[in-house]
């Protein structure tokens, strides 16, 4: 069946269902998508105003390809919309040279021939003087890097889905999503609707709406804190994002404005998020304490009082690998979830992937590593 004939819903329109929606409706495909808030909002991953983009991967080198499928999407989508979604500032890999992670991001530049600088010390010191290196540390610049502005983004690309005919239904929780006569048939409170495929990116609420998933995700809530710097380091003629793999997993993005630095941490560090309906977003004294002592020992031209908190969620599964697939038993049931916090690069990719799956049963895009297909159940 061609594109042009077939029905796709996408239920989230959020980081991933944004994308996938305009790569369907680009494609000729009839979208409707579905979201329980509206495209942008700030009640899920997709907020904080920067995520980071970057061309080295920390976690395994299989997704250097995928970046680079999502590097040129990027430019595609702010081609087609004239809006500028990321901006290349670079970004600084750092950590012990023995950390796993540290070895990987150098074995992903040699593999793919990434556009890269390594520097020591004195290198990192003179020219980037707000960071703090420590014995044993490796600095990377990843040169084909920067950030992305995520709630202008998930605008963005959802806006460009419905310039080319698709319909977002907002403020529409899907209650349902179940077969029906060979397709699928998604129910809101409104009522049941049939289509052709499903594409389901619901971040957080995954479980909810999928509540024997055979794999388990899980949901943390995560603070980003902003910093206003006590020098003027930060906002040189470069201003690169960064992450430090050890010993703390952190990251960080100058703001675009000039005024502070972001700030965030890993998986690790994240509290059990609960019902993704009744977040908890006031953050408490004591969870600010690691904040500050990255801050003294790696970072200590930042003001150790943050001017701003914002509360998150997302979704890791135990290998850190996304689920990137058909449902068991549902080949017209696409799932995208458990991003583990490094997937907004990667979105454009991964929604163009989710319409293969959809309009096509398959995609040559190298997502075996990442796929449902054969994944064992957790």
């Amino acid at each position: 069946m061609s594109a042009a004939r077939k029905r796709v819903a996408v239920v989230g329109v959020g980081t991933m269902g944004s994308q996938a929606a305009w790569r369907l409706a680009a494609r000729g495909a009839e979208v409707v998508a579905y979201d329980r808030f509206a495209p942008g909002h700030d009640r899920s991953a997709a907020g904080g105003e920067t995520r980071i983009f970057r061309s080295a991967h920390f976690e395994d080198s299989r997704y250097v390809p995928l970046l680079k499928h999502a590097d040129a999407l990027w430019e595609r989508l702010q081609q087609e919309t004239g809006r500028e979604l990321r901006r290349l500032t670079g970004c600084l890999l750092m950590g012990p040279t023995e950390h796993q992670q540290m070895a990987t991001v150098l074995e992903s530049i040699a593999e793919h021939g990434l556009d890269h600088e390594v520097l020591d010390a004195d290198a990192l010191a003179k020219r980037f003087p707000q960071y703090r290196l420590e014995d044993g540390d490796a600095a990377v610049l990843d040169r084909r890097a920067g950030f992305i502005r995520p709630e202008l983004t998930v605008q963005t690309a959802a806006r460009r889905a419905e310039q080319l005919g698709a319909r977002i239904e907002r403020y529409t929780p899907v209650r349902e999503i179940s077969p029906a006569g060979g397709g699928v048939e998604v129910r809101t409170d409104s009522g049941g609707e049939r289509f052709d495929a499903v594409v389901v990116t619901v971040g957080p609420w995954v479980n909810d709406l999928l509540p024997d998933l055979p794999w388990e995700v899980d949901i943390r809530r995560l603070i980003s804190a902003w910093y206003v710097p006590t020098t003027d380091a930060w906002f040189g003629e470069e201003r690169p994002a960064f992450i430090r793999t050890a010993p703390t997993h952190c990251y960080g993005l100058p703001s675009p404005d000039g005024v502070s630095v972001k700030l965030g941490l890993s998986r690790a560090l994240h509290k059990p998020a609960g019902d993704p309906n009744a977040l908890d977003r006031t953050v408490q004294p004591e969870e600010l304490e690691i904040f500050t002592e990255l801050i003294l020992r790696h970072m200590p031209d930042l003001h150790a009082d943050p001017t701003r908190l914002a509360v998150y969620m997302e979704g890791y599964t135990e290998s850190s690998r996304p689920l990137i697939g058909p449902l068991p038993g549902a080949a017209n049931v696409v799932l995208l979830a458990g991003f583990s916090g490094h997937g907004f690069k990667l979105s454009p990719a991964f929604g163009d992937i989710a319409a293969d799956l959809a309009l096509d049963g398959a995609t040559a895009q190298p997502i075996d590593f990442v796929s449902t297909v054969g994944r064992t159940a957790a």
